[in-house]
């Protein structure tokens, strides 16, 4: 299924602060009607954060607790980081907004639907222009890929992974930590012994949150 490529701003008016953002963006029923469980929302933020992760969006599990990458995925995610569950869920450390924010469905052919298309062009711009911290955003899985990199990407994920370096600093490209990719990383053993390595100094570099 194609991916898009969509990093434009939004047309709403400006939000006044982080918090305004963040409860629109909590309160948003734009994609209600395509979500088979409702909308529920899950993203943190603050504006000390100096990191962003961008993932796809979130599954059944995040849905039911509120609490994102809050199941095995997340494990990985922050077995990936080096960090804890304690620093993983402070916003400011890490500001977590995915491509969905709320849970899409699961798809026929196995595994979650795409995250809705409507979402991240709508509130990404608006929460990132309230996060003066940010020095290094996390895109984690194809759907984050072509939204903020566009054509810069490579043709496949694995090519955009592998040129991880021509993305510093702002941008490092992972694969999505699903278990689904398990396979995809034991035929890639330079990911955990190349890339995870730098990302997690870079992680300890960022994570304290800034004065």
């Amino acid at each position: 299924m194609p991916v898009r490529a969509t990093f434009a701003p939004t047309t709403d008016p400006p939000d006044a602060d982080l918090t305004a953002a963040l409860a629109a963006a909590r309160s948003c029923t734009v994609c209600a009607a395509h979500l088979p469980l409702g909308p529920r929302p899950v993203v943190q933020a603050s504006q000390q954060a100096r990191i962003a992760i961008v993932g796809q969006a979130p599954g059944a599990r995040v849905h039911a607790s509120g609490r994102p990458f809050d199941d095995p995925s997340g494990d990985r995610l922050r077995s990936w980081l080096g960090v804890g569950r304690d620093a993983f869920y402070d916003p400011a450390r890490f500001a977590i907004v995915p491509m969905g924010f709320c849970y899409p469905g699961t798809d026929p052919r196995g595994g979650d639907r795409p995250p809705r298309p409507e979402c991240a062009p709508l509130w990404h711009a608006r929460i990132r222009a309230h996060l003066p911290k940010l020095e290094l955003t996390l895109l984690v899985g194809s759907y984050a890929q072509a939204f903020y990199l566009g054509p810069r990407r490579a043709r496949t994920l694995t090519g955009t992974v592998a040129a991880w370096r021509a993305y510093l600093p702002r941008f490092l490209p992972t694969p999505h930590p699903s278990w689904r990719n398990t396979a995809w990383l034991k035929r890639h053993p330079w990911f955990e012994a190349e890339v995870v390595p730098a990302l997690q100094a870079r992680v300890r570099a960022l994570a304290e949150p800034a004065g």
